[in-house]
Order: structure tokens, then C-alpha cells, then sequence
């Protein structure tokens, strides 16, 4: 299999939803990587009908590093709706004769979408203590996670802008 990465080098933000549960990986050296598939799919208002529809699906694969790994490990799973940032990489690839291109995110941050659920924050193990004021979990927690309970209720489905 050959590859060719064209580095971005520029942060995007990328908003979709977790399509399979995030993976433990290893680097050569031993720290620990997750990676998940990230769909975002563009939202429409259509005119005529004046709902909302599908447009385009454009598919990532994410990858976190280090603590930031061991917390998407521990707070996300298949589902989740969320926002992505980090750099932007267009990998070429080619294997067994077939060729395509994909979409690559090397997190720097990553939460929930709060329009879509709420979150109940721990400040993870591998997250030194802050050091500015107001920045602590609400309950002092220190273990890492994260729960999700999607507590939103629409009237109608097309009150929904997503």
C-alpha cells in the first residue's frame, strides 16, 4: 500500500456524528492513540417543502493522542454527536489495485455538541489542575469520563435545524 499526505497544516472544525465506537491504537512509542469515523453530514433548508434535509455526507477519520486519547476512549462512543478541531490532512492512498482519498483530523480538542445532549464534566486524570479560577468541574470530581443524555424535545421533527 502506497500513501501520500498532503498536510493542511491549517485547523479546522469539523461537527458530525461518532459512526463507530473510538479504537485504542498504540504509537511506536508507546502512547496511546484513539481514532474513530466521523460522519458530518451539511443540513438544508429546503424551500419548498420548508423542512430541513440531508445534503452531502463528508467523512473524517479522527485521531487523538495522549490524554486527549484516553478521554475520548473513556467519554465517546457511536452516536455521540460532536465537534471536532484539529489539523486538516488529505491522505492518497493506494492498495490492491484500488485508489481514494481520505480525510484525516489529528484532534486537538474534542467535545459534545450541547445542541444535541448535555454533558456532565470531570476534569480527566491526565489534565494537570488549572490554574486560573472557574475552570474546575463543578463537583471536584478527578475521575476522567463523560456522560451523555440527550434530554432536547422538539414539538415537531421539523422545528429540529438538524
Amino acid at each position: 500500500m502506497t500513501e501520500e499526505v498532503t498536510d493542511m497544516s491549517e485547523h479546522i472544525t469539523v461537527i458530525g456524528t461518532v459512526v463507530g465506537d473510538p479504537e485504542r491504537r498504540q504509537t511506536a512509542g508507546g502512547h496511546t492513540v484513539a481514532r474513530f469515523r466521523l460522519a458530518s453530514t451539511e443540513r438544508r433548508r429546503d424551500e419548498a417543502s420548508g423542512g430541513w434535509v440531508d445534503g452531502h455526507t463528508n467523512w473524517f477519520t479522527v485521531s487523538a493522542y495522549r490524554g486527549l486519547a484516553e478521554n475520548v476512549l473513556q467519554s465517546l462512543g457511536k452516536g455521540h454527536r460532536v465537534i471536532v478541531v484539529g489539523a486538516f490532512r488529505l491522505r492518497q492512498w493506494e492498495s490492491a489495485g484500488k485508489q481514494g482519498t481520505s480525510a484525516e483530523v489529528e484532534a486537538s480538542a474534542v467535545g459534545h455538541d450541547l445542541l444535541w445532549a448535555t454533558t456532565e464534566y470531570r476534569r480527566g486524570e491526565s489534565v494537570p489542575p488549572a490554574s486560573s479560577a472557574g475552570t474546575g468541574s463543578r463537583d471536584g470530581a478527578d475521575s476522567p469520563a463523560s456522560t451523555v443524555r440527550d434530554d432536547r424535545v422538539y414539538a415537531d421533527a421539523a422545528d429540529s435545524p438538524f
